[in-house]
């Protein structure tokens, strides 16, 4: 396993005093003030530490609310809202020109085209999203962990998992090293296709409406 580290170093910043007597300015002679700074996540050195931290953040909120922009291997991009509530519920609502949608609601995924008015459903066991959508996330036992890259900017974590449809797809999985924080991912699947997500305005308190993640009917669909 390939492993990236890069420390960040820190420099005391020292504030000069200075006194005023009554009749004369004199200098006072003090010990300089030392600022106490704690050390930033990216001093993280140890991949099983990293793996670690990103179990608790997934599982640290049992929702989300974030706005995203997809990009495909061909540069087409799209955007719109994420939104999850742990577990396997989720909505990706794509803004237009997309006609887009795909909703889990808890037990199967469905695909939909409101412009073609097609819908494709699969187990949701299948969606390479586990991440998002279990209750109690444990990377090293529910997929196989392939790299873990640190440096000073970000933590990228490498999986495999077998279970998706058609075959194994790869995911990576960036956080920031400020707050730990998933900022993007980015899935392979079967057939070599990788589609990159980057997330915005993220929102881990608000609980999303249970309206959201209701798959209608096949052949109802909203203009």
């Amino acid at each position: 396993m390939a492993i990236l580290l890069c420390g960040l170093a820190l420099s005391p910043v020292v504030e000069p005093v200075f006194a005023q007597a009554s009749k004369t300015v004199e200098k006072k002679v003090v010990k300089p003030e030392v600022k106490v700074v704690k050390p930033e996540i990216s001093a993280i050195s140890d991949p099983e530490v990293a793996i670690q931290m990103a179990d608790d953040y997934f599982n640290s909120s049992r929702v989300m609310t974030a706005d995203f922009v997809q990009t495909g291997q061909d540069g087409r991009r799209a955007e719109g809202k994420l939104y999850v509530v742990k577990p396997g519920r989720m909505r990706f609502e794509y803004a237009q020109p997309a006609t887009m949608e795909i909703i889990a609601d808890g037990v199967s995924v469905a695909i939909r085209d409101r412009k073609l008015k097609t819908q494709e459903l699969y187990f949701i066991e299948q969606t390479p999203l586990k991440f998002l959508l279990k209750n109690d996330l444990r990377l090293k036992k529910d997929v196989k962990i392939t790299d873990v890259a640190l440096t000073k900017d970000k933590t990228v974590i490498s999986l495999e998992d077998s279970t998706t449809f058609g075959g194994t797809s790869t995911i990576r999985l960036s956080f920031d090293m400020k707050n730990f924080n998933l900022t993007q991912w980015a899935v392979k699947d079967p057939q070599g296709y990788e589609t990159l997500v980057v997330l915005h305005n993220i929102d881990r308190a608000t609980i999303p409406s249970p309206s959201l993640f209701h798959i209608p009917s096949e052949g109802l669909f909203s203009e």
